[in-house]
């Protein structure tokens, strides 16, 4: 679709025509590219240097994070001369620990048991993208302010690697942020938006149980600690979901537990690790003390000694009403009022939320599922893929809303 009229476009900003044939066609590359050479966090170091390179060879100078992964790219005036705070597009740059199961692919993952099973390369070539032709506005006098690009590493590690940069002063001058993220579930060629929380907060917790052991005959003379492991992963999310506002949607979901190695031992130590999830972020701000109380007072019933491991991951993604409402405008004045569908707040974590405890942002859903395709699919899934009509929708968007007012 066409851009609107100048009139039409809130702010009143010029924007370009639509993404260039040749840049798309770049773009795809580049995204197949680090689809067949997926890195774990904090061990992006190839795809760091792709990004790194093409962007210097746009005439940009990124800055590599202390760590040797990500990156961040300043385009325009970001200093003391800024014409009012920077907008900063984040894009996550790692990959998962799982096989690629994709069958007919050409460019299916090449590393074994790892894939961009997330849609993080598409995240990534989209920034990227923006950034190519952000530059080349600013070369002729046409971009309005200082847009900083951040490539960040570690996204799908717990509690994620935004925490390092944003100590690394990556937000510094910052005003508002925004970022998008892949859904199969929406078609290319539009987004999902949503005011206020779209994701989930998501820690982990993990529980160690010891008793002293004995005889399954005579479980009255010690702690019976299978019993109190099961009663634990039984009654534990129960107590948590009545301590809270039902509202809040905190739950606590088990994904392992284990005790025992003979059928007639009471063993002296069992493990249960699993993941908290809560929509409300006021509720997860108290989550870690709702949960041990709830953990201590079933280990104290069945004379268990409980250590309890809760890791921080994530808050909810809180979307800024007016930055949500930029994306929208910008996404309007690429390709119409109905490219845009509300979505539901989802129970995944994501750790651009630890952005928006610093400044205002929002996250749009970047629809990636082929239109007319109507098989169900998932993030995370070995099978993942996108159409990448999404890397120009993206783009598209993201420069607009780089051109919309500063104000607006």
């Amino acid at each position: 679709m066409s851009p609107e009229s100048e009139a039409d476009i809130p702010g009143n900003a010029v924007l370009p025509g639509a993404l260039p044939a040749a840049l798309h066609a770049e773009l795809v590359a580049f995204r197949r590219d680090l689809h067949m050479h997926p890195e774990l966090g904090n061990q992006e170091f190839r795809t760091t240097a792709a990004i790194k390179a093409r962007l210097e060879k746009a005439g940009l100078t990124p800055r590599v994070l202390e760590g040797g992964t990500g990156l961040v790219c300043d385009i325009g005036d970001t200093g003391d001369r800024a014409d009012g705070p920077i907008l900063a597009l984040r894009a996550d740059i790692d990959a998962l620990p799982i096989p690629d199961t994709k069958t007919d692919c050409a460019y299916r993952s090449t590393v074994p048991d790892r894939a961009h099973a997330c849609g993080h390369d598409v995240h990534t070539t989209v920034v990227l993208g923006t950034a190519l032709v952000l530059a080349g506005l600013h070369r002729e006098g046409r971009l309005p302010r200082g847009v900083r690009m951040i490539f960040q590493p570690a996204e799908e590690v717990l509690p994620g690697g935004a925490s390092d940069v944003i100590a690394s002063g990556a937000l510094d001058g910052v005003g508002r942020i925004i970022a998008v993220h892949c859904d199969p579930k929406v078609d290319a060629g539009r987004i999902g938006l949503r005011y206020g929380a779209i994701t989930s907060a998501c820690d982990r917790v993990e529980i160690a149980l010891d008793g002293p052991g004995g005889h399954t005959a005579r479980p009255h003379q010690t702690t019976d600690l299978v019993t109190a492991a099961a009663r634990v992963a039984l009654d534990v999310p129960a107590l948590v979901r009545n301590r809270v506002d039902a509202r809040s949607g905190l739950s606590v979901t088990w994904g392992r537990i284990e005790s025992g190695h003979a059928p007639n031992v009471i063993p002296q130590h069992a493990e249960l690790s699993g993941t908290v999830r809560c929509l409300d972020l006021d509720a997860w701000r108290i989550a870690p003390d709702v949960v041990h109380a709830a953990v201590d007072e079933i280990a104290n019933m069945y004379r268990a000694k409980s250590e309890i491991n809760y890791i921080r991951g994530v808050p909810p993604v809180v979307n800024d009403p007016v930055v949500a409402e930029l994306l929208r405008d910008a996404m309007t004045a690429r390709r119409g009022a109905d490219s845009v569908e509300d979505t539901p707040q989802s129970l995944g974590g994501e750790d651009f939320s630890w952005y928006l405890e610093h400044v205002p942002g929002a996250m749009a859903r970047l629809g990636v599922r082929r239109p007319g395709d109507r098989t169900v699919r998932d993030l995370h899934q070995g099978d993942f893929d996108a159409d990448e009509h999404a890397i120009t929708v993206g783009v598209e968007m993201f420069t607009a809303a780089a051109l919309l007012h500063p104000d607006h």
